[in-house]
């Protein structure tokens, strides 16, 4: 039975101009006996890819919220999802959490309600792909950088550029790389070509990826059809990606530490780098849904995202970073100092989060390419427009 109280506010309009009338949980019944979670593949283990990696199992026992799980490719897949409705929770990239504010399907978080609250990295609390006008919309979750995987029987040493999956060469071993690499099939990789040519063209003045005006966005575009002739696949599941690598002769392309991670644990040769153009990267926010209909089980997950052995488990099983620093050193699960060194504890100001571009950029109002051009210019590059 639900006892939450509700009490109204509003969310300012972000990107779309909508104001959403929204609401906010001021206290927690009993759990509704199920929490859904729309998450990224890796996010929500319960022992049964590797019995060493579950933080689900103790939750629905100590809880009685079952925990249901939908793997989400892209934030654009997460965006679809939580439009269409029927799940609780999602662990939205800052990419996709502002135009969820914006579009009212999710809620203010009273962090009142979630005791460990105070334990999160103070980098994240305020953050604004989750804050808006001092008022949180989720709970941080995990961080990380978007990192270049590679075949180390190609590559002897490590890749120094991410020119090797965006202009036409010979690898290390004499093979060309058509073919042989990847990109991510979702808009936002318009942002890694943007940051490529920050670095290579700075003639372009580029001072963000995810901010870029006319001919800024064209010249991106333009490395992404050029790319487009050396893509064997565009890849959007990790593990069709894993495949490639494994099977289908792909050698280099961007990718998640969980992949690498994965395959490292088979034996395969495979490792990754963040070249000298730096990288993108996400900080992912577990975020609830206006409607959800198990609201009680909902915080009671939010919570123990960040007190269990979740943030330190994750962490070394995807090779990213978490949100409660503690857990790098407090023994609640397999992390440790050195391992949240080895993840990039230390680097999250060279790391350019994923979020989602607007028209009204540092650049001036309407100077910059929104992110509904993002997606039909991308779709036509990948289609070979």
């Amino acid at each position: 039975m639900k006892t939450l109280k509700l009490m109204g506010t509003t969310a300012l309009a972000i990107l779309t101009g909508i104001t959403p009338t929204l609401a906010q949980v001021t206290a927690i019944g009993d759990g509704e006996g199920e929490v859904s979670i729309v998450a990224w593949a890796g996010y929500i283990e319960r022992g049964e890819t590797d019995k060493g990696f579950d933080w689900v199992t103790k939750f629905e026992a100590d809880t009685g919220c079952k925990v249901s799980v939908k793997t989400a490719n892209t934030s654009d897949e997460m965006v679809a999802l939580m439009n269409e409705g029927g799940f609780d929770l999602v662990t939205a990239s800052g990419d996709a959490s502002l135009r969820l504010i914006a579009g009212g399907r999710v809620q203010p978080i009273n962090i009142d309600l979630i005791p460990s609250w105070s334990a999160v990295d103070e980098r994240l609390k305020n953050a604004g792909w989750h804050t808006v006008d001092g008022v949180h919309y989720g709970v941080p979750y995990m961080w990380g950088p978007n990192v270049l995987m590679y075949n180390t029987d190609v590559f002897k040493e490590a890749p120094k550029s991410w020119n090797v999956v965006f202009e036409k060469m010979d690898l290390p071993d004499g093979k060309s790389n058509e073919g042989r690499v990847q990109a991510y099939d979702g808009p936002i990789h318009i942002a890694d070509a943007a940051q490529y040519l920050m670095f290579h063209k700075p003639e372009l003045k580029i001072t963000s990826p995810y901010e870029l005006n006319e001919e800024q966005y064209k010249a991106a575009l333009d490395l992404l059809r050029g790319q487009r002739e050396l893509v064997g696949r565009y890849w959007h599941d990790a593990f069709i990606q894993m495949d490639d690598f494994k099977n289908e002769g792909v050698v280099a392309s961007g990718s998640w530490p969980f992949q690498v991670g994965l395959l490292k644990s088979e034996g395969l040769p495979i490792s990754s780098t963040i070249p000298e153009e730096g990288a993108t990267g996400w900080a992912d926010t577990t975020m609830m849904h206006v409607d959800s209909k198990h609201p009680n089980c909902a915080y009671k997950w939010m919570e123990h995202s960040l007190s269990s052995n979740l943030q330190s488990d994750l962490a070394v099983w995807f090779g990213a970073n978490p949100s409660v620093p503690a857990a790098c050193t407090d023994g609640r699960g397999m992390l440790t100092a050195e391992g949240c060194t080895a993840n990039g504890m230390d680097d999250f100001e060279k790391i350019r989060f994923w979020t989602t571009p607007t028209s009204n950029c540092s650049q001036g109002e309407g100077a910059c390419v929104p992110y509904y051009r993002w997606v039909s210019d991308y779709i036509g590059v990948i289609g070979g427009r």
